[in-house]
């Protein structure tokens, strides 16, 4: 609604009431999710030329340069079952001298496939992504999701009619493969394995198993050994680099009050307003397969109150609107903590700090992109 609308203890600000994300409960139909799979509106524009090389990294430039070619591979006729890889295949061998980078009379059974590893923050959704747009193939012959997203279409269509759905697709892009729940690794090799059999090209990224050390870094290993069969089809391409969103940019702006946060909420079009714990709550009600739907619409986010995340069940559902929020690239404005006090150390050391500290890069990423809300 709009009209002159105060805020408690404040003078009317003639502006939009903003909206609550705890009054939303969206449904998602089955046929939007099929064709919600592809890039996400912050990697729209990205291609190879937009990637940025750190010159201290030159794996980071060869990254560019082997999926570049990769991608120009996979413009031949699609492979077909029974692991043939086609003309696809062959175009791949020609740029690259094989598959990892020697000579070899004929390529692996099975279509091609790459996993890009490396730590968060080195750009292997930017360079999954361009992959996805370098492929010369129209977007319904491509496919993009993350590895919850592709478990959601599952449930939501079924294995076989999943199998069905992208058995013609000519590539599969895997974002953030989640090797920490074995329940659904297994299920997604097994559809990847039926997709391989129909010539389906695979590309990947991952996070790593629990109880790792080192945070995780690097998860080649550990990628290829749950996939097991389908491993051969995959070459591997380490990614070092330091997390961008930090390389040379400011600290992260301080909390604001919550009466700045109420005030920006009010004076932003379509900007939501909610508190943070009741918030939290309300995603314990909403299925994360969700989250995108529960942003659509919202210009801005801004939350009251926050507070540390008090469990770990609370904190893998903030995980994922985090990602939601970031591939839409909503702002978020804040009172309270710093996001980077969101989460606990034994949470921060645990089996899942790869996504907490992904979860605080990409907070602390649209908290910068929120300065601007606030009047000064």
């Amino acid at each position: 609604m709009s009209s002159s609308t105060a805020v408690p203890g404040q003078s009317p600000i003639a502006e939009t009431a903003p909206q609550s994300l705890c009054a939303l409960e969206p449904r998602v139909p089955a046929d939007r999710l099929v064709g919600e799979m592809v890039p996400p509106p912050r990697f729209d524009s990205v291609r190879f030329d937009t990637y940025v090389p750190d010159p201290n990294q030159p794996s980071q430039t060869e990254a560019v340069e082997v999926l570049s070619s990769f991608a120009a591979g996979l413009g031949g006729a699609h492979a077909t079952g029974s692991g043939k890889a086609g003309s696809a295949s062959a175009g791949w061998r020609r740029a690259t001298g094989g598959w990892f980078g020697k000579k070899q009379a004929a390529a692996p059974a099975g279509p091609r496939g790459v996993y890009l590893d490396g730590g968060y923050g080195v750009g292997k959704t930017h360079l999954l992504a361009s992959l996805w747009h370098a492929t010369p193939a129209a977007p319904s012959l491509k496919a993009f999701g993350t590895f919850v997203e592709l478990t959601n279409l599952v449930g939501a269509l079924g294995f076989q009619q999943t199998v069905q759905t992208l058995s013609g697709h000519r590539l599969l892009c895997i974002d953030e493969f989640e090797l920490d729940d074995p329940g659904d690794t297994v299920l997604v090799s097994s559809l990847l394995s039926r997709l391989v059999d129909a010539g389906v090209a695979l590309a990947a990224t991952s996070n790593t198993l629990p109880g790792k050390l080192g945070e995780g870094r690097f998860a080649a290993a550990d990628f290829l050994r749950e996939i097991q069969g389908l491993s051969a089809h995959f070459r591997p391409l380490r990614i070092d680099g330091e997390d961008y969103r930090h390389r040379g940019l400011p600290e992260a702006p301080p909390p604001y009050s919550d009466d700045q946060v109420t005030r920006a909420a009010y004076a932003t079009a379509d900007a939501s307003l909610d508190d943070f714990p009741a918030l939290l709550d309300h995603l314990a009600r909403v299925h994360p397969s969700r989250y995108g739907a529960l942003t659509d619409g919202i210009a801005a986010v801004c939350l009251t109150d926050v507070q540390p995340v008090p469990d770990q069940s609370t904190a893998l559902r903030l995980v994922v609107l985090a990602d939601r929020l970031y591939d839409r690239e909503v702002p978020v404005l804040a009172s309270g903590l710093p996001f980077d006090r969101l989460f606990s150390d034994e949470m921060l050391n645990g089996g899942y700090r790869k996504k907490y500290f992904r979860a605080i890069s990409r907070l602390t990423a649209l908290a910068r992109d929120a300065k601007g809300l606030v009047a000064q």
